[in-house]
C-alpha cells in the first residue's frame, strides 16, 4: 500500500534529483543566498565553512552562497562580506565547497556587484566610486555616481568571468550571477535606473545586453557542462513595487537572450512565492520563467513562514507556515527547485525535519538569528 502521509508526500516530491546542465542536484531543496557579513577582510573562515556544511549535512541539495564580491573595486561596500577573488579568500571558499561535498550537497557561489547601492568611502576599497548604467540609484533620482564607460563595462564583465573560472578551479559545482534586487546587473535591466541611449539602454532587449554579455563571458570562461544560474527579480530594494516586465511578452524579451547566452537555470526572486505574477494565470514568476525559457527554475519567497522577509531585517519574527501549496506546485512542475531563506537561517535542520515529517519540530523565525552563524 502506498504511503500517503504528509511526511511521505513531502519526501517523495522534494527528494527527487534534478539535472542542471552537467550537475545532478540530489533533491529539490536549495538554500537561498543571504548576506551574513561574517567574513573579515572578505575571507570565509571556519565558522562560515561549518555554517554551510551543517545545512548540506541536514539534506539541503543545492546551496547558493551569500553574495560574494567579484574582483572590481566598486563591487562592494563592506570588508566583512566575502569576496570571490584573492588568494586567501579563494582558499577559504575551497574549504567551504569541500565541506558541502563531504556532507553530500552541491554548492554554487553567488557572484555580486552592488553598483550604485555603494556609498563612496566605504570598504573594502574606499576610493572606488559608485558606478551604474546612468549613475543613479533609483527611479527619479539625481545622478550621484559614475555612469559606466565601455571600459568600465568590459572590466566588470571580465571580473565576473574570472570569478566563475576560479569557482570551477577550486571545486564549486556552478555559479549564480546576481541580477536581482536593484544591484548593478539589475540596474541595467530596470528602466528606472537605466537612462542610457547607447546599445545598453532603451528597450528591454537593449537593457538586457550587459547581463547577456556577462553570461556569455562566464560561459566562455568555464567548461561547457558547468552550470550557470541567473537570479533576477521584479522588485528592488529601492522600490518593492518596481517591475521589469508588465506582461509575459516583456519578460520574454529580457530572458530569451540570457538563456541563449548560456544560462542553465533561473532563480526567480519574489517576496511571496504563492502570488501570481501576471493577470489571467496562477503561475508565479518562476513558473512564467520556466514556461518562457524552458530552463529549470528555482522559486523563492517566504517559504515555510508566514511573514514577509522584509520584516526580518526590522527585527520581526515569523511563524511556521505549511508547505502543501508549495508541494502541489512543485509536483505540477510549475518550477523545479525551492530556495529556502530565513527558515534555513533559523534552523540548520529544516530540510531534515521537512523530509522526515517532523513539522512539529520546526522553529519560528527569530530575527536574533541574523546575529549568529548557527
Amino acid at each position: 500500500m502506498t504511503d500517503t502521509s504528509p511526511a511521505s508526500r513531502a519526501a517523495r516530491i522534494l527528494s527527487r534529483p534534478i539535472a542542471i546542465n552537467g550537475l545532478t542536484v540530489p533533491n529539490r531543496i536549495a538554500m537561498a543566498p543571504m548576506t551574513r557579513m561574517f567574513s573579515p577582510d572578505g575571507i570565509p573562515g571556519e565558522d562560515v565553512r561549518s555554517y554551510y556544511g551543517r545545512r548540506a549535512a541536514a539534506g539541503v541539495g543545492l546551496i547558493v552562497t551569500e553574495g560574494t564580491y567579484v574582483g572590481h573595486a566598486s563591487a562592494g561596500q563592506s570588508d566583512r562580506v566575502p569576496r570571490f577573488h584573492g588568494e586567501e579568500q579563494l582558499e577559504g571558499w575551497a574549504k567551504v565547497a569541500a565541506s558541502v561535498h563531504e556532507a553530500g550537497g552541491t554548492i554554487v557561489p553567488q557572484l555580486w556587484h552592488i553598483g550604485m547601492v555603494r556609498n563612496q568611502g566605504e570598504p573594502p576599497f574606499a576610493e572606488a566610486p559608485a558606478v551604474g548604467p546612468s549613475g543613479i540609484v533609483t527611479a527619479g533620482a539625481e545622478q550621484t555616481g559614475k555612469a559606466m564607460t565601455q571600459q568600465d563595462l568590459d572590466d566588470v564583465i571580465a571580473a565576473f568571468a574570472e570569478a566563475a573560472a576560479a569557482a570551477e578551479r577550486i571545486g564549486f559545482d556552478g555559479v549564480e550571477i546576481h541580477g536581482a534586487h536593484g544591484y548593478l546587473v539589475d540596474q541595467f535591466l530596470w528602466a528606472g535606473t537605466n537612462r542610457r541611449t547607447d546599445a545598453y539602454g532603451g528597450d528591454p532587449v537593449s537593457r538586457a545586453r550587459f547581463a547577456e554579455e556577462i553570461v556569455a563571458a562566464v560561459r566562455a570562461a568555464v567548461s561547457a557542462d558547468f552550470p550557470i544560474l541567473f537570479r533576477y527579480s521584479q522588485w528592488k530594494q529601492q522600490d518593492y513595487t518596481a517591475r521589469l516586465a508588465e506582461t509575459p511578452g516583456e519578460l520574454e524579451a529580457i530572458l530569451t537572450p540570457l538563456a541563449a547566452a548560456g544560462v542553465d537555470a533561473f532563480h526567480a526572486s519574489t517576496r511571496r512565492y504563492w502570488l501570481p505574477e501576471f493577470d489571467g494565470s496562477d503561475l508565479n514568476l518562476a513558473g512564467w520563467t520556466k514556461k518562457i525559457t524552458g530552463r529549470p527554475t528555482i522559486t523563492v519567497g517566504s517559504v515555510g513562514l508566514d511573514g514577509d522577509f522584509t520584516g526580518a531585517f526590522q527585527g520581526q519574527g515569523s511563524e511556521v507556515k505549511g508547505i502543501d501549496n508549495l508541494l502541489d506546485r512543485l509536483e505540477a512542475e510549475e518550477f523545479d527547485l525551492v530556495a529556502v531563506g530565513r527558515a534555513l537561517l533559523q534552523d540548520p535542520q529544516w530540510a531534515a525535519k521537512i523530509l522526515s515529517g517532523r513539522h512539529d519540530d520546526l522553529k519560528p523565525y527569530d530575527a536574533a538569528s541574523l546575529k549568529t552563524l548557527s
